[in-house]
């Protein structure tokens, strides 16, 4: 087996331990900033729900400095966004190189589009349930827990599966620029030393990462607009 591979990809056999100290720099850069992601972009997409006009929380002023932030980190490139970002980098986590130094820019550059991604889901929710739970006194966060978030699984699903599969090519670029990873692998062994089937190897090794992500989010999405279309069923 060892012969095999070394016949195919002789050049990956010989930088083996960069290529595996790369996929973990990778793994470590998208499960970071995935979670914070996660996390500050639910909460600016329910934001962005609640305080709109005629939301259950009307806030002109909360609606526009979310909304104004969110348009202006998404409208810059995230090549760019890494650089200018540098200092603020240096200043939280005393690096702008490295794994670390590329958690706040990948954070900056995923959460307005999965923010956005949040408020797309949530706005499918109808508007005649929400009126329901109020009338039946449910507070406002009732409303969002038990409506908003319940009743939109199956496209946030959709959602986190979409953004986690963008995170993945936000890494690779940020890869490219000094962060590590898959992307600088690929690079700095592949195309700089002329070593095609470390290049070949990096995109197989990105194909299968992303199909996986793609095959588990479908799957969970379905299972749960399955679960959705039968409690409806049993609701009528």
């Amino acid at each position: 087996m060892a012969e095999w591979l070394a016949s195919i990809m002789p050049n990956v056999v010989d930088y083996s331990g960069k290529f595996w100290s790369s996929c973990m720099a990778t793994g470590q850069m998208f499960l970071i900033a995935g979670g914070f992601t996660l996390v500050l972009g639910s909460v600016f997409g329910v934001l962005l729900t609640v305080t709109k006009k005629g939301g259950i929380a009307e806030n002109a002023f909360v609606y526009n400095l979310v909304n104004i932030v969110t348009n202006v980190f998404r409208s810059i490139p995230f090549v760019i966004l890494l650089i200018f970002l540098i200092p603020l980098t240096r200043t939280i986590v005393g690096t702008a190189i490295g794994v670390k130094g590329a958690i706040v820019p990948l954070v900056f550059g995923a959460v307005p589009f999965f923010t956005r991604q949040v408020e797309a889901a949530l706005a499918n929710v109808s508007p005649g349930k929400i009126e329901a739970a109020a009338a039946m006194g449910s507070g406002k966060l009732g409303i969002i827990f038990r409506v908003y978030l319940h009743e939109s699984v199956p496209d946030l699903i959709r959602a986190v599966t979409i953004t986690a599969i963008s995170l993945i090519g936000l890494t690779t670029m940020a890869g490219a620029v000094g962060a590590g990873g898959i992307g600088s692998f690929a690079i700095n062994y592949g195309q700089n030393l002329h070593h095609q089937d470390i290049v070949n190897v990096c995109v197989v090794v990105l194909l299968i990462f992303v199909s996986l992500l793609q095959g588990v989010g479908n799957a969970l999405a379905r299972r749960t607009t399955n679960r959705a279309l039968i409690r409806r069923t049993i609701d009528i």
